[in-house]
């Protein structure tokens, strides 16, 4: 697993039938013998408190089980998730969803049956497992989605909880971050009011001031994204890409919306994949959105690095 798919919006279809379950019964969560109530990183969802969940995966995984409470088997599974994520103090949120009470949440994440465990980055639901399974393994299963979640950039901490599952009061805000340089603060203005030549133009004028800005070559890259795929129709993009799989300019249009969708992966792959067989204005077409790619995505990403080393060894 390396990065969560780009999925559609919660698709809320009917409820899933859930009232054949017949195993053994179990205490409601915080009673003697069930499930630990919520509290430290694990929240109780409700239909009211969902979409600030899905809201809040943006800034830290979130890992959803979709249980029936009082369901023995559901119990062992929330009591050991509930354990880990503690262990792991706030790299992840637990946020339990009473698949009976809530059934349109379920039926969001097209739940077939419970126990179900999702994970959510960025608001997209990622489908871990299903039904029980050892501590050691659900451990393992975390890991991936702290890596994934990690080179999506979702590095925050989840607020840990009162034992009555409210939030404690927050820590002391943190120092303002210093001001932007002069032409940064106005590339980011321009973009803030949608005026994209004037963002590209401030930021070139901050490299020709100090070619050495690496900020600011990022952020004409980004830019320059955003002006390329501005009127893009992506169903076009896509036919044309389809037809011509040797045209560089169509396959350079579809790989824009790729990383502009998230999907780094097969943006980086489709202009590699090509450079072979280009011509020498097509390897240097193919050479200088990659570079423009490597700054959008970020320097130190791993799979820049290792894309890098494929565009050396085309080219070289």
């Amino acid at each position: 697993m390396s990065e969560p798919t780009q999925q559609p919006a919660f698709d809320v279809r009917g409820a899933v039938d859930l009232s054949a379950l017949t195993r053994p019964q179990s205490p409601p969560p915080g009673e003697e013998g069930g499930a630990p109530a919520a509290g430290g990183y694990v929240v109780d969802v409700t239909d009211e408190t969902f979409g600030q969940v899905v809201q809040d995966s943006a800034q830290y995984p979130v890992v959803v089980l979709l249980w029936i409470p009082t369901d023995q088997a559901n119990a062992q599974l929330g009591t050991d998730l509930g354990a880990l994520a503690d262990e792991y103090a706030g790299r992840f949120l637990l946020a339990r969803v009473d698949a009976q009470a809530y059934p349109q949440i379920t039926a969001a994440f097209q739940v077939q049956g419970v126990p179900t465990v999702v994970a959510v980055l960025q608001g997209q639901p990622v489908p871990l497992f299903q039904g029980a399974a050892p501590a050691e393994q659900i451990r393992a299963v975390l890991e991936q989605v702290l890596q994934a979640a990690e080179a999506n950039g979702v590095t925050g901490r989840a607020p840990s909880q009162g034992g009555d599952g409210e939030p404690v009061p927050a820590e002391p805000a943190p120092e303002p971050e210093p001001e932007l340089p002069p032409l940064h603060q106005e590339a980011y203005d321009a973009i803030e009011r949608d005026d994209l030549d004037a963002a590209v133009a401030a930021y070139e004028k901050a490299i020709k001031q100090d070619p050495r800005d690496a900020l600011a070559v990022a952020g004409l890259a980004q830019v320059r994204l955003l002006q390329r795929t501005r009127d893009a129709d992506l169903g076009a993009v896509r036919d044309a890409a389809a037809a011509s799989p040797g045209d560089v300019d169509a396959q350079l249009a579809i790989a824009d919306l790729d990383l502009l969708g998230g999907h780094v992966d097969d943006a980086l792959g489709r202009l590699l994949d090509l450079l072979p067989g280009a011509d020498a204005d097509g390897k240097e077409k193919l050479r200088v959105r990659l570079l423009d790619y490597f700054e959008v995505v970020g320097p130190t990403d791993p799979r820049v690095g290792k894309a890098r080393q494929r565009l050396a060894i085309s080219l070289y």
